[in-house]
């Protein structure tokens, strides 16, 4: 069903969707996904397991991220320089969570699109902005704690304007990579089966110009981040493992040095678990034009890159025993971490923090 047909009628170019893969209909625009339900792409299990999927990602994305921002307003000792990333990411997340997963559980409970293609323009654009400044919000963590740690720059002192100058880089990347497709450059349509928006990944050789668009991304949006993720946290392991060797009788540096290599570890498989499904999707399709692949697999990468609302605050913001520390508190539960949070060195408590 999912899959290219031999016999089946050549795909149309449709101006507001387009439907990657072959049907036996002699009018493709009454099968669109903003007018009809999409059974003939899957079934309704399918659609309604998406649903669930996408409503516990609303659910359980907004109310992370919200209680992280809470939480920082709440308790002073968390509004360093250094966490204001941290409610940057927070924001970015609820961004994609209250306009991409709840939309898309709406839609998937529905089986099509019933909120027509301007709907799909604006889901499509701030869902791909709030994972933007979500994806660069990464790397700018993995520069400051870089540039803090390491002092590849002598005595520099990290104050509120730099903190709030990396927070404006990441939504002045994301409007540049969220805005071209509302303005010829791309388009906003929807993917996989039909019930989230994106950029188009699928058509080419039109005056879209698709294929300069998704380099761009893997390029500019996916290439340069994870670049500065990987060069700065091999920096912080390099100086943390000559610590621990210059100090091999030392129980407390040699135990964060295990904790910052496994949150180093964590932080960048989380990056890719995240982000490669969509990056490795959009450069495979645009080089393999025409290619059958399942519906159901292309919806994936959009459901990774949604899911990282829930598992980057559990990457960056709860396995930071301070931040752990005073949720617990804010929510009126004792937290075990309170006094290992107040006695944890600088050094330990910048590196778990992302």
């Amino acid at each position: 069903m999912n899959t290219m047909r031999s016999n089946a009628r050549p795909v149309e170019l449709q101006e507001g969707f387009y439907i990657p893969i072959a049907l036996d209909t002699n009018n493709i625009t009454s099968l669109s996904p903003f007018l009809v339900p999409q059974d003939h792409l899957a079934g309704s299990a399918v659609f309604y397991g998406m649903s669930f999927f996408m409503f516990f990602l609303f659910v359980a994305g907004t109310a992370i991220n919200v209680l992280t921002i809470v939480c920082t307003i709440q308790f002073k000792k968390l509004r360093s320089h250094l966490n204001y990333i941290l409610v940057n990411l927070a924001i970015a997340n609820l961004l994609v969570s209250m306009f991409g997963s709840s939309t898309a559980c709406l839609y998937f409970g529905n089986r099509y699109f019933i909120m027509g293609s301007v709907a799909c323009q604006i889901e499509g654009f701030t869902a791909t902005l709030g994972g933007m400044v979500s994806l660069w919000s990464l790397s700018v963590v993995a520069f400051e704690r870089w540039l803090v740690i390491c002092k590849p720059v002598g005595n520099f002192q990290f104050k509120s304007t730099h903190a709030i100058l990396g927070c404006a880089i990441t939504w002045v990347f994301g409007l540049a990579a969220s805005l071209p497709p509302l303005f010829g450059w791309s388009r906003y349509i929807p993917e996989g089966l039909q019930c989230s928006c994106g950029p188009d990944w699928y058509t080419t050789n039109n005056k879209y110009n698709n294929e300069s668009y998704v380099m761009f991304l893997f390029f500019f949006c996916f290439g340069v981040p994870f670049s500065v993720i990987v060069f700065c946290y091999a920096q912080l392991l390099f100086m943390m493992k000559a610590a621990a060797a210059a100090q091999a009788d030392s129980a407390s540096t040699q135990k964060a040095e295990k904790e910052v290599t496994k949150m180093v570890v964590v932080m960048v498989v989380g990056f890719l678990v995240c982000w490669m499904p969509y990056a490795s999707f959009a450069v495979w399709v645009v080089q393999n034009r025409g290619a059958p692949f399942d519906l159901r697999l292309a919806s994936i990468p959009s459901c990774f890159s949604k899911a990282s609302t829930v598992y980057n605050p559990l990457i960056y913001v709860f396995m930071n025993k301070l931040f752990r520390s005073c949720m617990m508190n804010l929510l009126g539960l004792k937290s075990g971490d309170d006094e290992e949070a107040s006695s944890t060195s600088s050094v330990t408590q910048v590196s778990s923090a992302g």
